[in-house]
């Protein structure tokens, strides 16, 4: 072996060790960071909101704090909850995002990896089986024939498969049973399943974080603002339109969802998968697997639904700056801000004393002007007329109109030193016994002072249009004229 080549192998390994996923698996707390993240995230729970995450791992270090498990090796992190998912989001194992104004982590593609790698090696045997066997050559088969241009060729594996296909309806039709499978095959074959479905939330979650890196991107080369701004909408707003084809992995997940993205498709996969629980050899999965088995359906689903999300959110937040991008604005922003950090920087000192702005300054405008119209002062408005010199030209009007309260204090004053106001509103003359009257009396007769009974008082006030109503208040004794504070 060649020097180059042994420097080569040895450089991928350290590049392989470098990355997030193999970081997680080889640090000092590994066992807990894989143990915590299994226990928040799940097939039915992608993501947690932020304060959730916090409080559930601060249970999660507590309990194992308490159990001891954090007195020799030290094996535990140190810190709250919140400052271990704080350095997980800068490790790069944890994603932090909004969603529907919620601010909620998500594993990120290497943390999905080392799950999943964590998973298949800590969950059982991992052996040679006719199912992934099977599987691999039904794959390089699949791959052989897709790439056969030879349509000699193509028609004899056609022609072959299809011979073995009337092969199986015959002997089905002939004997009218099919022959069972072994449930020890049945069981390799659903292994070989949950290995395959084990890979699908990276690949998922890896299609989303390259289509969140194009967003950054594309984002990062607006603002730089290199080329003529016609140039740069013009590219980025097509990018905006079909953003999913602007990667690989994005173009890739594209043709997986004509196949996965069908929700009949999910339905029927549903179906099938429950269907298979219910078979005896389901029974001689744990519970885990059976667990893992009932979820690929909703796995899938989810996964589809993360990638979309991830695509929407990037066309919408690309095509906002696109429509908002002001070269001019930005740079001004960006000098305003380094104006700011300078100044920051100079307070930094130690010895440094800032005087506290204790209120903002005022500004003397003296008298300003009210219109620009006439220059003439305002004056008094012209005095009022008497109420004698009124005329009321309608007769009609006036009885619509407020109490009489001079008619009304004429009234009471010939009524004795005290009275009951029912009885007086019903004494009254028909022209001051409307409704609006009534309250009139009872002002008059609150001025001079008024004490409340027990009992109820009936009155029937007259309209002026002839009409009649009814009033229900509590017994009222009145007096004629006011009493003098110092009795």
């Amino acid at each position: 072996m060649t020097g180059s080549r042994a420097e080569a192998a040895y450089a991928r390994a350290i590049t392989a060790f470098s990355t997030p996923t193999l970081d997680l698996l080889h640090g000092r707390f590994a066992p807990f960071v894989v143990a915590s993240l299994t226990l928040l995230f799940n097939a039915d729970r992608a993501s947690v909101a932020v304060a959730d995450a916090h409080a559930e791992l601060a249970e999660v270090l507590d309990e194992l704090r308490a159990a001891g498990y954090d007195e020799d090796d030290r094996r535990l992190p140190s810190g709250s909850g919140r400052d271990v998912c704080r350095s997980w989001v800068r490790l790069g194992w944890l994603i932090q995002q909004i969603d529907d104004d919620v601010e909620v982590y998500r594993l990120s593609a290497h943390a999905v990896a080392a799950l999943e790698i964590s998973g298949r090696t800590g969950g059982g045997r991992t052996r040679v089986s006719n199912s992934r066997v099977r599987t691999l050559l039904e794959a390089v088969e699949h791959l052989s024939v897709s790439a056969e241009v030879d349509p000699v060729r193509r028609l004899s594996r056609l022609q072959a498969e299809r011979d073995l296909i009337d092969a199986e309806i015959a002997r089905i039709q002939e004997s009218g049973h099919a022959e069972p499978v072994d449930d020890e095959e049945l069981l390799e074959e659903a292994e070989n399943v949950l290995h395959l479905a084990r890979e699908l939330p990276a690949d998922f979650t890896r299609v989303a974080e390259s289509l969140r890196s194009m967003q950054r991107d594309v984002v990062a080369h607006l603002r730089r603002d290199e080329r003529p701004t016609s140039e740069v909408l013009r590219e980025y707003l097509q990018r905006a339109q079909d953003v999913m084809r602007s990667t690989p992995e994005g173009r890739a997940f594209a043709g997986a969802l004509r196949l996965i993205g069908d929700p009949e498709r999910i339905d029927a996969l549903t179906e099938q998968l429950r269907g298979l629980l219910d078979l005896p050899f389901a029974r001689m999965l744990d519970g885990s697997q059976r667990a893992e088995l009932d979820a690929i359906a909703r796995r899938v689903e989810m996964g589809v639904e993360e990638v979309l999300a991830a695509q929407r959110r990037a066309s919408h937040v690309i095509t906002g700056q696109v429509k908002t991008h002001d070269p001019l604005r930005d740079r001004q922003i960006d000098d305003l801000l380094r104006d700011v950090i300078a100044g920051l920087h100079s307070w930094s000192g130690p010895a440094t004393v800032v005087d506290p702005v204790r209120s903002m300054p005022l500004i003397d405008l003296g008298h300003l002007r009210q219109t620009t119209s006439d220059i003439r002062p305002p004056r008094a408005p012209a005095p009022l007329t008497d109420a004698d010199d009124v005329d009321f030209l309608d007769h009609d009007t006036r009885a619509w109109g407020g109490p009489r309260y001079a008619e009304l204090e004429e009234y009471v004053a010939g009524l004795g030193p005290e009275f009951d106001l029912g009885e007086a509103f019903r004494a009254v003359p028909d022209a001051a016994r409307r409704p609006v009257d009534l309250l009139g009396l009872l002002e008059i007769a609150h001025r001079n002072g008024l004490t409340d009974g027990d009992g109820i008082s009936t009155v029937e006030a007259l309209r002026p249009d002839g009409t009649t109503r009814r009033f229900a208040f509590g017994t009222v004794t009145a007096r004629s004229t006011k009493e003098d504070a110092d009795e």
